[in-house]
């Protein structure tokens, strides 16, 4: 694509030829993972949902309330992206990838 643009519009084409390796970076990872990787769209919706809850609120008293609603807020939504393992990815699906041991959270008590 750099190629076509390379006549018309220099510029663009370096900048694409110098992005490549950035912009497909998630090519290197299995094909099941890079459906989930290619789109900030959970990405979006999880900001979008920190504005919600904070408009609501209004007026936060102090940095550490800001901290524990965005924390709350997080930590929900990881409980929500784990149990949907069908939609993203798991821990034990990208271990492979990291340089870190394996990591598993514990079990709840009932």
């Amino acid at each position: 694509m750099a190629d076509q643009l390379r006549v018309e519009v220099p510029k663009r084409a370096t900048l694409m030829d110098t992005a490549g390796p950035g912009v497909l970076a998630y090519m290197g990872f299995p094909a099941a993972h890079r459906v989930k990787l290619h789109s900030t769209i959970p990405l979006e919706r999880l900001n979008g949902e920190i504005k919600r809850r904070t408009e609501v609120v209004g007026i936060l008293p102090h940095e550490a309330a800001i901290t524990r609603l965005v924390g709350a807020i997080l930590l929900e939504q990881n409980d929500e992206w784990a149990v949907q393992r069908s939609r993203f990815m798991t821990l034990e699906s990208i271990a492979p990838f990291g340089d870190d041991p394996p990591v598993s959270l514990p079990t709840l008590a009932a």
